[in-house]
């Protein structure tokens, strides 16, 4: 039985003393998801990553949004295994559609960063995802397919199966627009399948979340369905109230 996951990526929002604050205002929301079966977390940017696991409760995850594949040396800004986990972050979201658009991140490069997390006994959340485009010409399943076997190529099944994938069509992404639930299990109903034709049996394992303007009053479809496993949120989940009301939400399925 696959455990339902919660993961609020905060992106670039958040200063220090707010994180602090968001902290500390949930802990009893993590004790509460806990208990109900739920996992839930948070990725803040990297200068609110100690300030946030210092003062969360400590069975929420922290993760941060990403990270180099090398270990150390001469790569200006970037943030490295060793430095997270020495600040006891062992999670990692990588391949962020804002991600892929912004700083040029590939399916290839996500391959370098996944092994080298794996490696180190770290959990990465893999993003994939298309473009309205790519969706209005009926190409959502192709591009995707190539995503997940671009990304994982390499890995043995039990590697494959410590990883965490998203799926958040760039559509639904901050635009108020999300895929119907209908949808939205369509397409990760494949990305399933295609795990297990490069894995095999391991890919009923792996969690996929569903992640595109998921709201309080929108998750609980999404968690009504078969192969949808959590969600990846990012505005409704940077304040209390409103992650409170997506445990909620997850918990009315």
């Amino acid at each position: 039985m696959r455990k339902k996951l919660l993961l609020g990526n905060w992106k670039m929002n958040k200063t220090p003393s707010e994180a602090k604050a968001f902290a500390l205002a949930a802990n009893e929301m993590v004790d509460f998801a806990v208990a109900h079966d739920i996992e839930v977390g948070v990725a803040p940017t990297f200068v609110c990553l100690a300030t946030v696991k210092e003062n969360i409760n400590p069975k929420c995850i922290v993760a941060a949004q990403n990270v180099n594949e090398h270990d150390h040396g001469a790569f200006t800004g970037e943030i490295s295994i060793p430095m997270l986990k020495e600040i006891g972050i062992s999670w990692v979201i990588l391949g962020h559609s804002e991600r892929r658009e912004y700083n040029g991140e590939t399916s290839e490069k996500c391959n370098e960063k996944i092994k080298a997390l794996l490696a180190a006994g770290m959990t990465p959340v893999y993003c994939c995802g298309e473009s309205l485009e790519t969706y209005e010409s009926g190409q959502t399943k192709k591009f995707v397919a190539e995503q997940i076997r671009t990304g994982l190529a390499g890995l043995t099944p039990e590697e494959a199966g410590k990883v965490v994938i998203a799926y958040e069509p760039i559509w639904a992404i901050g635009t108020g627009k999300s895929a119907t639930k209908e949808t939205a299990e369509d397409t990760i109903g494949f990305i399933r399948r295609t795990l297990r034709e490069n894995f095999g049996p391991v890919a009923m394992d792996i969690r996929i979340l569903y992640g595109g303007s998921v709201k309080p009053n929108n998750v609980a479809e999404y968690m009504s369905q078969e192969d949808i496993d959590g969600a990846l949120v990012g505005g409704a989940s940077l304040e209390p109230n409103s992650f409170q009301g997506l445990i909620d939400g997850m918990l009315a399925k």
